[in-house]
């Protein structure tokens, strides 16, 4: 036994000895040497600890930090907060954008964001809440570890905020690293709301999401993915608050903007193709790591309303289909996503406990980690213990901390002060044995994508990375492979050369009521713009309706007609019966277009973020349509009232569509 137990000794000290020295950076605490292999004396007691040596798996490293951790150290690192940069003012004063425009820096900014009104539902919350601290105090005080970067900055600024963020935490007592996580960047977006989209950046530019699924191209969705995920990492973000596995069965929620369309196959196909590009086959030092959202799938809410607010805190399944909303998250899973993240709705009806997803064990211990076998991070959205405790709102806080983690979250978002957290912990409604639990597998993320090693990027790299020539040409080739020909009727596409345009963007922001028609006249070869309608042989009109975001609901009937949504129809209508007229319409939602759709709109094209030269390739022929409509489009107003929120728009029956899940023509 004893020779059994030397030689698995000897060939595990082998293993380890073999392995490849990672590159390990140093700015704040000692490095160890073993012969030639470089390690972090971390916590500066001259010797290698376990949590320090990379050659030790993910979990043993973690099992031993966790035993060194204090409650509070444990406690600060189950949150995920807003961090912001020096100048960052995206959230003040408690709203979006609410201080003064200020130049953002590589600095920190050391100012509490405290909120007593729900910045959703604009109610007042029971007891105010930290929802950002200063930057310093957040890392050495609240022991904050994860952090969501909302600000929207140039590489190089980046690049050095978040190098310095890093220091600040190598010199703390344990030198734990800081994961910085972000909503996506990369996206041609309507709808750019804090929480959803940093909108234009200075990151390759893609088709939103929706258009990412019109393409069709699973090759070209792993190379965004792929191109992404270097850009990210250069500036230091090393964690995807993305992407949705959401389907857009309820043609009204406000949210479809962010999928990929309504149909269960492809969501799975592009979420798989998202966590690969971005992760890699595992998790390494070249991944950025995914958090899948929002489990066990968003879309079906009643009347399409949000449950960002309390009038819209229901999802539910009139069609019986709710495992066909789960079959994104099994790609996801099955293709290693590092987390997922329960949404805020309570499940109506069908028997189940009609409370949060983040409280309900149901959804999160039972279907989520016992039967699908997902084994990683479950990451709560932001504030459903304070502004959105749907099914719970009369339990105390302290007990809404102990039923979400009695249901399996183990990191909680939207807060940054650990105070009651704390408190939950040392009262005994949580034992510290179930807070281990979620630390160790925080803990492991950060080990497998090498953090401890090196958690610094190269700023000169950054510049470089981002927005690099090769990703721009991959972005552009999407743009138009996004595009989508619904109709072409009277074959007035592809535009002849030398034909005169008058071309017009419709876009109603509701900030600028004057300022919705822009005309554009681009330089194009083949084509001559001009000035004035009466001049031209064709119009294009491109129409980019909208409801006015998501957080603007007032909890009103939701009608997708254009009118209903920032659109002239009669605007509209007086053109299409002047000239002969291209009508492009960027589909954030499936519009309903019978307003305007009387004989007189032969040629439609629809876009789903995407830039003018893409579109004015496809209007010329100089790249013909391939795109596929990730949804179907209702055919008018009633059939969306009609529709169960459950069953994708395919699935409808007869009558329903009016351009089909799938639609696409060519030239």
């Amino acid at each position: 036994m004893k020779s059994r137990v030397l030689i698995a000794l000897l060939f595990a000290s082998s293993s380890l000895l073999a392995q490849t020295q990672p590159v390990i950076v140093a700015m704040k605490k000692p490095t160890l040497r073993i012969g030639k292999l470089s390690f972090k004396d971390l916590n500066q007691n001259n010797k290698l600890d376990k949590y320090e040596d990379w050659r030790l798996p993910a979990s043993e490293r973690a099992k031993d930090l966790v035993s060194q951790m204090t409650v509070e150290e444990k406690l600060g690192f189950m949150l995920i907060s807003t961090t912001r940069m020096g100048g960052d003012q995206v959230f003040a004063n408690g709203v979006q954008g609410g201080g003064p425009k200020t130049p953002i820096t590589e600095g920190f900014n050391e100012e509490d964001l405290v909120q007593t009104t729900n910045m959703f539902t604009r109610k007042p919350l029971g007891a105010p809440n930290m929802s950002a601290a200063g930057t310093t105090k957040g890392v050495t005080q609240y022991h904050l570890r994860h952090f969501i970067l909302r600000a929207n900055a140039s590489p190089e600024i980046m690049a050095k905020w978040s190098n310095n963020l890093q220091e600040l935490c190598e010199s703390t007592r344990l030198g734990i690293p800081a994961i910085v996580a972000s909503n996506p960047r990369n996206h041609v977006t309507t709808d750019a709301s804090v929480g959803l989209s940093v909108g234009v950046t200075a990151f390759s530019k893609w088709p939103g999401e929706l258009g990412l699924a019109a393409m069709r191209d699973f090759d070209l969705t792993r190379k965004f993915a792929e191109t992404a995920s270097a850009e990210w990492r250069s500036v230091g973000l090393r964690k995807g608050y993305m992407y949705m596995a959401d389907l857009a069965t309820e043609p009204r929620w406000g949210r479809v903007e962010g999928t990929f369309g309504e149909d269960a196959d492809l969501a799975s196909k592009m979420i798989t193709e998202i966590v690969l590009g971005f992760q890699g086959n595992k998790l390494s030092n070249t991944s950025v790591a995914m958090t899948t959202k929002h489990f066990p799938g968003g879309g079906p809410q009643v009347d399409g309303q949000d449950s960002h607010f309390d009038w819209g805190k229901f999802a539910h399944y009139p069609g019986g289909m709710f495992d066909y909303h789960v079959k994104p998250f099994k790609a996801a899973i099955a293709a290693g996503t590092s987390a997922i993240m329960p949404y805020y709705s309570a499940p109506k009806g069908k028997g189940f406990e009609e409370v949060g997803f983040s409280y309900n064990k149901a959804m999160i211990g039972d279907l989520l980690q016992d039967k699908l076998g997902f084994h990683g991070i479950i990451n709560s959205d932001t504030g459903p213990i304070e502004m959105m405790p749907w099914g719970v709102e009369n339990m105390s806080i302290p007990e809404r901390y102990k039923k979400a983690l009695n249901a399996g979250v183990d990191i909680f978002s939207g807060a940054a002060d650990p105070t009651t957290l704390i408190e939950v912990v040392k009262s005994g409604l949580v034992s510290e044995e179930r807070i281990n639990q979620s630390v160790s597998k925080l803990l492991q993320e950060k080990f497998d994508l090498g953090l401890f090693e090196n958690p610094y990027v190269n700023v000169e790299d950054a510049v470089k990375t981002v927005g690099n020539k090769e990703a721009v040409a991959a972005a552009d080739l999407a743009l138009r492979k996004s595009i989508v020909l619904l109709r072409n009727d009277d074959k007035r596409l592809p535009l002849a050369k030398k034909t005169k345009v008058y071309f017009e963007t419709y876009f109603q922001s509701g900030r600028n009521p004057g300022e919705a028609i822009k005309v554009s006249k681009p330089t194009y070869p083949g084509l001559e713009f001009v000035s004035t309608k009466e001049e031209a042989d064709v119009v294009l009109l491109w129409l980019v309706p909208t409801s006015g975001g998501l957080f603007s609901s007032q909890g009103s009937k939701i009608d997708l007609n254009l009118s209903k949504n920032r659109i002239d129809v009669n605007h509209v209508n007086e053109v299409l019966n002047a000239k002969p007229t291209i009508i492009a319409i960027n589909y954030t939602n499936p519009w309903v277009i019978e307003e305007i759709d009387k004989g007189k709109a032969t040629s439609i094209i629809a876009t789903f973020g995407t830039t003018q030269e893409a579109l004015l390739d496809i209007v010329t022929g100089a790249y013909k349509p391939t795109g596929k409509m990730p949804f179907t489009t209702p055919v008018n107003q009633a059939a969306v009232e009609a529709n169960k929120s459950d069953v994708p728009g395919y699935m409808e029956g007869p009558g329903y569509g009016l351009f089909a899940f799938g639609h696409g023509l060519s030239y």
